[in-house]
Parts: C-alpha cells; structure tokens; sequence
C-alpha cells in the first residue's frame, strides 16, 4: 500500500509537471501575436503577471495569515520565480538570439542540481545529472543555437540572471513544502496561497519596472495575427493570464512539491520543446531536423531523471542560507509526504 501510494504521487506530481510545461510553453504562442500587434514585450509581461494577480485576489485574502507566517517566502517567491525570471528573460533577447537566452536560461535544472548537492548538502541520484545532460544538449538542438550565435557579455549575464531565477523557482516551491521555519512540524504553506501573494509582489515589482501607464491599451480591443487568421488581442490575453500563467504556476509549484526541484526541473526543460511544436502548428514556424532530434533527447532526459528513484540524505539537510541545518527525513519521505497533501 505505501510502495503502491508512492508510485501514484510519483506518477500524479510528473502529470501536473508535463501539464505546467506545457501551459508554460503556451506563452510564447500567444504572446508573439500581441507583440507584433504593437504590445512592448515588458508590457504584455506585466499584463500576464498584473492579470493573474488580479484573479488570485480572493485566494491570497484566504491566506492571508501567509503574510505574516512567511514573508520571506512570499517576497523571494514574487521576485525571484516572478518577476525576475520574466524581466530577465525579455532584457536578454533584447541583445542576444531567443535560441540563445533560451538555452542558457535552461541551464536552471543544472544549477539546481549544484544547490541540492553543494548548499543542501544532499545527494542527487546519477540518472538525475545524466538527465540534465541529456536535456541541455537537447535543447541546444531545440532552439538551434549554433543560428546566428553573437557574443555578448551582458546579455548572457542577463539570461543567466533568468536561469538563476529560476533556480529560485524550483527551490522556493520545495522549501514551501516544508514544514514551518521553526522547524517544529507546522503545516507547510498552501502552495496555491504562496503562488497567490507571489503574483501580486510579482506585479508589483514590474509595474516599476515595465511602466504600463504609456502603454497603447486600445490595442487590446483590436486583434492580432495567428498564422494568417485574425484573434482577438483579448482571448490572447486570456490565454496568456489564464493557462499560460494561474495554470502554469499552480500545477508547476505543487509537482515541485510531488516530485523534488531537480526531477521537476528536467520535466521543466520540456517547455521549449512545447513551445517550439506549439509555434509550429499555431504560427507555421516549421521544425528543421535537428529540432525534431533535440526534442526526442529532452524527451529521454527528462523520462531518465524522473524514473529515479531519489536517494535519502546521509546526515542532516542544510535547509538554506539564514536558516540553519536542521535534521530532515529521507527524500523518498519527503516526497511522499508532499503527494500525500
């Protein structure tokens, strides 16, 4: 029954990952027609993230006592998993190829796998890293990036700022399952509750950064091009607020939680394979061979690193900067005890 259990979680928190890849992966798709419209690319990001604030009101009000309770988890989570991977990402293609940012900012599940091994102090099975290697290169081939590669300095740091975020992302979900600060068995953070306030410091923070007060807003009533046919910008927008982000963000927080960052961020990598196939059927942006390949090899790494089973912990666990080593039970535990919730 327990081995029986487990493998159900497993297979559930690796259903909403490949869900949250590709409700991510749909952004792109919606977003391109906006921007063509007219839309400044921070404009439509800020739409996207102010958007599902707004939806997410009534949950973060439920939650409320999240603001007292975790604070920091709140701030990191809207500014990091947020805001940041957003306003990082649109500042890197501004000077370097979207393949290129792409791929760097995709090199997130391997700097996770370094925070789990060399600042948690926690094992991480060999199929895991085999895993990232195989995605990464995968995605080399995904988002062809020997295509028109340029050198520079500042917009690789720029994507590599987005990688970082999201970094930020995968371990700021799983921190959240944890138990309270104290360390004291207390209910972990409804993950909905954190990606709720999340949003809303998100929003924040682009507000300052996007100005949306000299955007063009009767571009909004008008529509937009899609392969030929003509979609109105608002149902792009929904898309956008709705799937792409709510959907994206619920279902990627809570297998994070399922599974652990570094599976659930080799599953992540699927995302511009989504997106890639998605601009292909919706946009008439055609697969080159090479392509086709780079996503049958994401495909495998990602399939490789979640069929392994995470080793538990030799010692205690190091719960992060500022927090202090605390003793934590083993990872195959944890992860039952996060599909249990």
């Amino acid at each position: 029954m327990h081995v029986s259990s487990r493998f159900q979680g497993r297979s559930a928190g690796l259903g909403l990952a490949l869900l949250s890849a590709f409700a991510f992966g749909g952004s792109g798709v919606a977003a391109k027609p906006l921007i063509e419209a007219g839309l400044d690319p921070l404009h439509v990001v800020w739409l996207r993230v102010a958007g599902a604030a707004v939806i997410m009101l009534p949950v973060a009000w439920r939650h409320r006592n999240l603001v007292r309770e975790r604070p920091a988890l709140l701030a990191g989570f809207g500014l990091f998993a947020v805001a940041g991977v957003q306003a990082f990402y649109f500042a890197s293609i501004s000077r370097i190829p979207v393949g290129v940012a792409l791929l760097v900012e995709y090199l997130a599940p391997a700097l996770v796998l370094g925070w789990v091994r060399f600042v948690q102090r926690r094992p991480v099975t060999r199929a895991a890293a085999v895993g990232v290697v195989l995605a990464v290169g995968g995605l080399a081939c995904v988002v062809e990036v020997w295509a028109g590669l340029g050198f520079d300095l500042l917009g690789l740091l720029l994507a590599l700022g987005a990688a970082c975020c999201q970094v930020g992302y995968f371990v700021l979900s799983d921190h959240g399952g944890q138990d309270g600060p104290s360390g004291d068995g207390a209910e972990p953070p409804h993950p909905v509750g954190v990606i709720a306030y999340g949003l809303i410091v998100g929003a924040a923070v682009l507000t300052v950064v996007a100005r949306p007060w000299g955007m063009d807003w009767a571009l909004l009533g008008g529509s937009a091009g899609l392969d030929g046919d003509e979609v109105p910008a608002w149902l792009l927008l929904g898309w956008i607020v709705l799937l792409a982000t709510v959907l994206a963000y619920v279902t990627g927080v809570v297998s994070v939680r399922m599974l652990s960052p570094q599976v659930a961020g080799v599953v992540a990598c699927l995302e511009a394979v989504i997106a890639t196939g998605l601009a292909w059927v919706l946009l008439g942006e055609h697969l080159s061979a090479p392509q086709l390949i780079g996503g049958c090899v994401v495909l495998a790494g990602a399939f490789i690193a979640q069929s392994a089973a995470p080793k538990p912990p030799s010692g205690p666990v190091a719960a992060g900067a500022g927090t202090g080593a605390v003793a934590g039970p083993a990872e195959g535990e944890l992860s039952h005890g996060r599909a249990s919730q």
